[in-house]
């Protein structure tokens, strides 16, 4: 079936979203009556902005236009569709509102309570002032939901920006997005209640219908656009008000379009088959559904396409914890796709899963001058030799982090900087550097532990729920592959479910090897326990390795690129190493695609922090010593890479010559 739809030529964004966006709160405890559960994950939410995050992750360049509160959630939400892609030029800031909230529970495959904290909140209080003509001009369509007609002066907004799009050539889509809660008839608290029979609310819609080119629902929402005794009534009574092509989305069945007359049975229109998983959470499948379709849509592709793309995104959704941050990927979705028929239960395929995870937009490190002090064993050793206070060693790397901030303003280092920082003395600095958009590591093994122990035990998932997802878990395994066979297991088994923790909690993982010195070291022993573990499934974002010359270099680029493709990338170590060493480690890898820089710490802090500790030197002039130290290394890396490149343009010239 053919998409014949036109869209304007020359616009710079291809999608604008008017309606809700709220903070979804998702119990974690599946199972649970609402009532009963005890904790809960937070993410983007509201129908409009799942769809504008969820058609900017497949490609688009959506936006949104809403409000926000003044306040940290609304904070959250700006940020979180911003990092995905999305313009948020015309979300405004409500000063008198708080951002609309929602508590959300999955009690079993039918049962999904929630309620929804909407009173007077900022995203039903958009103005005329916040619809400006000339942004709604430059999209080449306009989704609104439901919802926004639902008041007064939310109809009175959402009609303007219909108006305005209809005069510039806009194409219009509507969610129907039926809420009775949200049109107050059903009990404040009854946010699950899907279907309530009203005239009025049938009359409200229908008066809408003929201003838009698409419309998209469930049958019982295009039973209350239709106001039918039926869904075929229905939508016939819909086709009446309106020309334009009616998406009715069918569930497990899939979905269905229809343009022009309305057949004799929804069976008989042209549908396109769901795909079959099973559901965790119908919570937010429809708009997975819709940015789906869309991604197609405003493409012109047919509607095979449109409907092959939201049935998926729908499946996978429903097959997931959350919302918005479930949506997939082009790459997860392309994998899903080509594996539908196996992939009933998707959560639990590890390369869909991974996909879903390396593949989302993220932050990019090209360049990684990272301070590491989350040593533990060598600032109390240092403490207990100069007989210093243990306490003084906190403050001490609090005011590192102040060094590190020095540095980045000095050197404008920002998005290319970080801190490797432990939580035993480090707790206050790691608090400090946090939410500064620094690369942050925090180490998880036991200091100098063969077979690798984790310093909370083996329970290190339950330890990870309480970090910041922007800290990066950072694990030093003494991994050599020619140990005896019983240490190396252990060594893998504890890194395997270091990395299966990792998956679940989201959050990074940088794996430090460095082969036990006890056991000699051959050319391409690193490269050997690097393989090992993506050999057992693991595939961190980062690896940090020591020492090597080009041709391991070269080695370790060629297995990451076959092995990894979506890996972050190496970064050297220190290992307390001279800075000439370490200027001669730099060198050896200038012309490494996978080295993004270094991580060092004892060359840098040991000499300073020495004689602060024995009350040589004050902390100004501590911070003045480590920011040289620090400042000299990243201008030595920097030379190199400049003189990589030079060096590697020089010979592509030889080459083309």
């Amino acid at each position: 079936m053919n998409n014949t739809t036109q869209f304007a030529a020359n616009r710079a964004l291809d999608l604008i979203c008017l309606g809700r966006l709220a903070v979804d709160l998702y119990a974690q405890q599946i199972g649970a009556r609402l009532e009963d559960v005890t904790s809960f994950a937070k993410y983007l939410g509201g129908s409009s902005a799942n769809i504008a995050f969820g058609s900017a992750r497949l490609g688009l360049r959506s936006a949104m236009l809403s409000r926000v509160g003044d306040d940290h959630m609304g904070r959250f939400l700006t940020e979180t569709l911003q990092a995905e892609g999305c313009d948020t030029s015309h979300v405004s800031v409500d000063p008198e509102r708080l951002t609309a909230m929602v508590t959300l529970g999955l009690k079993d495959r039918d049962t999904f309570p929630l309620i929804f904290y909407r009173e007077n909140c900022a995203d039903m209080a958009i103005r005329a002032e916040d619809v400006d003509e000339a942004y709604i001009a430059s999209s080449r369509a306009l989704l609104i939901t439901g919802t926004h007609f639902s008041t007064a002066a939310m109809h009175q907004v959402s009609s303007l920006a219909l108006a305005q799009a209809r005069r510039n050539k806009v194409r219009t889509v509507l969610d129907i997005d039926y809420r009775p809660v949200l049109w107050g008839l059903s009990p404040r608290a009854d946010g699950a209640t899907r279907f309530v029979s009203n005239d009025g609310v049938t009359r409200h819609l229908q008066g809408i219908l003929p201003l838009f080119d698409l419309v998209v629902g469930t049958e019982e929402e295009f039973m209350i656009a239709g106001g039918g005794a039926d869904i075929v009534a229905s939508l016939a009574a819909v086709r009446a008000a309106t020309p334009a092509t009616l998406v009715v989305k069918r569930g497990p069945l899939g979905c269905a379009v229809i343009e022009g007359a309305i057949p004799a049975s929804l069976d008989a229109a042209f549908n396109y088959r769901g795909v079959q998983v099973e559901v965790m959470n119908v919570l937010g499948a429809g708009d997975a559904f819709l940015a789906g379709f869309l991604s197609q849509w405003l493409r012109g592709a047919d509607y095979t396409a449109c409907c092959r793309s939201a049935n998926a995104c729908g499946a996978l959704v429903v097959a997931r914890h959350a919302c918005a941050p479930a949506m997939p990927t082009p790459a997860e979705l392309d994998y899903f796709l080509a594996n539908a028929a196996r992939l009933q239960r998707p959560g639990e395929d590890a390369q869909l899963n991974r996909l879903h995870r390396v593949t989302a937009r993220r932050a990019q490190w090209d360049e990684l001058c990272v301070f590491a002090f989350d040593h533990r064993n060598q600032f109390f050793d240092m403490a207990q030799q100069l007989g210093a206070d243990e306490r003084r060693v906190p403050q001490l790397k609090q005011l590192l982090v102040q060094a590190v901030a020095q540095t980045e303003a000095a050197l404008q280092l920002a998005g290319g900087t970080g801190v490797l920082i432990d939580d035993r003395y480090g707790a206050d600095a790691l608090n400090a550097a946090t939410g500064r958009g620094w690369w942050i590591g925090r180490p998880v093994e036991l200091p100098g532990s063969n077979p690798l122990v984790f310093d909370w035990g083996r329970s290190i998932g339950s330890h990870l729920v309480s970090w910041p997802k922007e800290h990066v878990i950072k694990c030093l395994v003494q991994l050599h592959p020619d140990d005896q066979v019983e240490n190396r297991l252990e060594q893998e088994a504890q890194v395997k479910a270091l990395y299966d923790a990792a998956q679940i909690s989201g959050h990074e993982l940088l794996l430090e090897v460095i082969p036990s010195k006890a056991m000699a070291a051959k050319p391409d022993t690193v490269l050997r326990a690097v393989k090992r573990l993506y050999n057992i499934g693991v595939y961190p974002e980062w690896w940090k390795l020591e020492h090597m010359d080009e041709n391991q270099w070269r080695a370790i680029d060629a297995l990451v690129q076959e092995r990894d493709p979506y890996c972050r990338g190496v970064v050297l170590l220190g290992l307390h190493a001279s800075i000439d060493e370490l200027a001669a480690s730099f060198q050896a890898s200038r012309h490494s695609s996978t080295c993004r820089g270094f991580m060092v710490g004892r060359t840098i802090f040991h000499a300073p922090s020495t004689r602060w500790l024995a009350g040589q030197i004050d902390d100004a002039a501590l911070i003045a010593e480590v920011r040289a130290n620090f400042e000299s290394l990243i201008g030595i890396w920097r030379q190199t890479r400049q003189t990589g490149r030079q060096a590697g343009g020089q010979q592509s010239m030889e080459r083309a010559a």
